[in-house]
């Protein structure tokens, strides 16, 4: 009498294939392919060497782990979907706003120029220095002693001479200590929030002269 084979047959095989799948696989079709497979093995056992029941403990355990993370997936691309839902909405009530984000220019327009400094730490003492496009030094502004945080400034577009600087675009620089060591202290540039897109990047808020923001990259909103 010949004996029972234990190999599978080549349709089968083909179906537990995931590149000859033509649809994509869910965690019930591979349920369903699984329990398929379970069972031709067991009717196509050797009756001299059946099947472990550890080992079929194991396929089902392994089967339980694939359906959990399956449904754990799923969960994640919904709650990353309602996430990005409702950054959409909290950013387009930005629309409108002025924003303070990473950048060293400042526009004068009626005597009017905002800007800001983020400090990580307490300082003795900060300066503001605003100049031209030629590097020219059009004024600074002391700022004495300041806690760690993000401090919005307004220039008044008066120059060092007590003078009106024209209007138009300038740059400016922070410097700041504590104890005589300089401390890494950044340049926030001012926008007007225009438009709120939302794309594969997520969404971005879109501010003339500082281009696409994430929400992370607005330091305060004025």
């Amino acid at each position: 009498m010949a004996a029972i084979s234990n190999t599978l047959p080549q349709s089968l095989l083909d179906t537990m294939n995931p590149k000859a799948a033509t649809t994509q696989s869910t965690a019930e079709a591979a349920q369903d392919r699984f329990m398929k497979l379970l069972v031709t093995q067991m009717k196509n056992q050797d009756p001299l060497n059946p099947l472990d029941n550890a080992q079929v403990t194991s396929q089902l355990a392994q089967l339980s782990t694939v359906t959990g993370i399956d449904k754990v997936n799923s969960t994640l691309e919904s709650l990353i979907g309602s996430y990005q839902s409702s950054q959409s909405l909290q950013s387009a009530n930005l629309i409108g706003h002025g924003v303070l984000s990473s950048g060293n220019k400042l526009g004068l327009s009626e005597d009017k120029a905002l800007m800001g400094v983020e400090l990580p730490q307490a300082v003795d003492a900060a300066e503001v220095v605003i100049k031209d496009a030629s590097g020219n030094i059009m004024q600074t502004i002391s700022l004495g002693k300041q806690d760690a945080g993000t401090l919005p400034l307004l220039w008044d577009g008066t120059k060092t001479d007590g003078t009106k600087a024209p209007e138009g675009t300038y740059s400016f620089e922070v410097n700041a200590t504590y104890d005589g060591k300089a401390v890494d202290a950044t340049e926030l540039q001012f926008g007007m929030v225009t438009t709120v897109t939302t794309g594969q990047d997520g969404v971005k808020i879109n501010v003339p002269g500082l281009g696409a923001l994430n929400l992370s990259d607005i330091r305060q909103i004025l």
